[in-house]
């Protein structure tokens, strides 16, 4: 795994000229590794538009080689959304699915080092340290959130991001959905937006404890859906390390399909935010976040200690 992903970065480099290789590598020192949004504009390192045909391939393998099948199908439809949201806009703010950025953190296979590809709805960031990959803040969202015709769907990235949680609020029963929901009205976006760290943040809702079996499951489920963006191996050690029994989920605002609506799944090192509210409930926003771990600071933090006490 460690050895695909230096090649795959180091492959893109080698298809680069030297200008666009030096807007490509930045440093892990400097605070652009911890620098991230999901609105539109202009990133730092090289952007997709302008790319070769093998230079696009090279950083669809860069991400294909971290992200599940699934999540790299979202990812691709999601910047292909770009084009839909700028016809439907009239083509009044120039979006196109070429307006996204890789950057590289340090150069591949000397770690530490990492990689961020980003734009409007997009966010995957990697740090690979000591033999170990990061992958956190993971953000993934989608405008129009579904795009449908006669009522039906045809494209929807997030689909499962919303079901899997409208199944869990389902089966829970009345007395637990009452814990679960904390608020009629949700927030307009997500609640840690595109902070560095994750900060403090009250668990609330329900907890396992409070849940019959097949709620629980379908928690847990959700979780695992979560984490199951990144590859299996990748995806194994993270949901390992979770302590489920004192996961919290809470929901906020209506559900009702077609209205907004907002849930959050906290533990003690996870938290993984969705909202879907503006333009009538049809723009999602999803994000999976380590409080110790996002930006890969918690290997940074064993790699330094492991430098000063060889």
């Amino acid at each position: 795994m460690l050895r695909e992903i230096a090649e795959a970065a180091k492959g893109f480099l080698d298809l680069l000229d030297d200008g666009r290789r030096e807007a490509a590598v930045g440093s892990m020192a400097d605070g652009l590794r911890t620098r991230w949004a999901y609105t539109p504009g202009v990133r730092p390192g090289v952007e997709y538009g302008g790319l070769t045909r093998d230079q696009r391939k090279a950083v669809h393998r860069l991400l294909s080689c971290v992200l599940s099948p699934h999540a790299y199908a979202q990812t691709t439809a999601i910047m292909a959304l770009e084009d839909v949201l700028d016809d439907r806009e009239g083509g009044t703010r120039d979006r196109h699915q070429g307006d996204y950025w890789t950057v590289l953190l340090g150069e591949p296979g000397d770690e530490p080092w990492g990689w961020r590809v980003e734009g409007h709805h997009l966010s995957v960031s990697v740090v690979v340290a000591d033999g170990r990959v990061s992958a956190t803040p993971f953000f993934l969202g989608a405008n129009p959130a579904r795009t449908t015709y006669r009522g039906r769907t045809v494209l929807q990235p997030l689909r499962l991001e919303e079901e899997l949680a409208r199944e869990l609020l389902d089966r829970m029963g009345r007395t637990a959905r009452g814990l679960a929901v904390v608020a009629d009205t949700p927030p307009p976006d997500l609640k840690t937006g595109n902070a560095r760290r994750v900060g403090e943040l009250e668990p609330v809702g329900v907890t396992p404890a409070q849940l019959d079996r097949a709620s629980r499951g379908l928690l847990v489920g959700l979780v695992r859906y979560y984490l199951d963006r990144l590859t299996g191996d990748l995806a194994d050690e993270e949901f390992d390390a979770l302590d489920l029994d004192r996961l919290h989920f809470s929901w906020e605002g209506s559900a009702k399909r077609g209205q907004g609506h907002y849930y959050r799944i906290q533990g003690p090192d996870l938290l993984i935010e969705y909202d879907n509210t503006d333009n009538d409930a049809n723009h999602a926003h999803s994000v999976w976040r380590r409080r110790s771990g996002d930006f890969g600071e918690d290997l940074l933090a064993a790699h330094r200690a492991s430098v000063r006490h060889p």
